[in-house]
């Protein structure tokens, strides 16, 4: 029997249009021999609007923007929305495949609607989610558990209202120039800036708050920047390494998304012993912030050999051209393997949730 696919995205996120591409790649890796797919789009408004099946993989985004002429939109009435497996066994949903890149979907708060809602999801929970989303309580986790990372300042918006100088002063005391400012709720390099001045860190800091109330302050590093896919439940397994290489001063959103500035080295150049820390490693952070399904782990890697872990990205960008699908690519698991793998992991991990008992019989 085919397995009935939701696949959710957009979102009320700066990264609308990331999902958007993701969402359609999604669809033109799926085999449709297989699965019943089923678009569930939500606006930048955040209206939730459910599409007819699809039949085949789509072509553009724009097929994937649905209006209310055509459309049904039901933001308040979400149970109905999403039908449950206690509904009709031929209206369930087999699982959802979030494709929510940021806050309003990355960060936990569709994945505990799925929990209320008893829906098998692809990937991480909601504790890991909104852990990972969250730089300055990801940091704060790994430096309990022991993990290498670099220094690093945090603050929100009423301290630095408050008391700016003050907090300069404290950037300048515990790290070096050059840093680098970030919203701490945020994906795909959005709000992102290196500063190398008191005028540009402060410039850095406004852009930043434009997007969060909460700002990561981290000390430049000269390292190269290595990434490592994860994947499993409770016994996850990593792929190659891969190095990013930009080709302007940082891999902003620009590079990421735009002009295409930026070289993936696939796999990266390490030695033996750096590339079994790396995996070591970045199963800690996965099992520290009880994550499941998938995560890319960030790296610096000195000339020393050092490793120190940047974050993790508990979605990772998931078009073919991504660097999480490529690294499982040259692994030996290709895109659409890849998506056969996370549906299964959603229902395994499912289940073993319907195992729990609820009552104290």
């Amino acid at each position: 029997m085919k397995k009935r696919i939701g696949l959710l995205y957009g979102g009320k996120s700066a990264e609308h249009e990331v999902s958007l591409s993701t969402a359609r790649a999604v669809t033109q890796a799926l085999n449709f021999d297989e699965y019943d797919v089923f678009p569930i789009y939500i606006t930048h408004e955040g209206e939730w609007r459910k599409g007819e099946q699809l039949m085949a993989p789509v072509d553009t985004i724009e097929q994937l923007q649905f209006n209310n002429a055509s459309n049904q939109e039901l933001p308040n009435n979400i149970s109905s929305f999403l039908p449950s497996h206690q509904e009709k066994e031929e209206a369930a949903l087999d699982v959802i495949f979030p494709l929510l890149h940021g806050p309003n979907g990355e960060d936990g708060t569709v994945q505990g609607l799925l929990e209320v809602l008893n829906l098998p999801y692809i990937g991480n929970g909601v504790l890991a989610s909104s852990a990972g989303m969250d730089k300055v309580v990801m940091k704060q986790l790994f430096a309990i558990a022991g993990l290498k990372q670099v220094p690093f300042v945090h603050f929100i918006r009423k301290e630095w209202q408050k008391d700016q100088e003050s907090l300069i002063g404290k950037m300048e005391k515990d790290l070096a120039w050059p840093v680098f400012v970030k919203p701490a709720n945020l994906g795909s390099s959005v709000g992102i800036s290196k500063a190398s001045t008191r005028e540009e860190l402060i410039a850095a800091v406004e852009m930043a708050l434009k997007y969060d109330r909460k700002i990561i302050v981290e000390q430049g590093i000269k390292a190269r920047e290595v990434e490592m896919g994860v994947l499993g439940n409770d016994t996850p397994k990593c792929s190659v390494p891969g190095e990013i290489k930009p080709l302007k001063d940082f891999y902003d959103y620009q590079a990421k998304y735009k002009d295409g500035n930026t070289a993936m080295i696939i796999p990266a150049d390490v030695t033996e012993e750096v590339e079994q820390t790396m995996q070591d490693n970045a199963i800690k952070a996965f099992k520290v912030l009880d994550c499941s399904g998938l995560v890319r782990a960030d790296f610096f890697v000195t000339d020393e050999d050092e490793v120190l872990i940047n974050e993790v990205n508990t979605l990772p960008g998931f078009t073919p051209f991504s660097m999480f699908p490529l690294l499982w690519q040259h692994t030996g698991v290709n895109y659409s393997e890849l998506i056969d793998q996370l549906i299964e992991l959603a229902i395994e991990r499912h289940a073993e949730k319907q195992q729990l008992h609820y009552t104290m019989d």
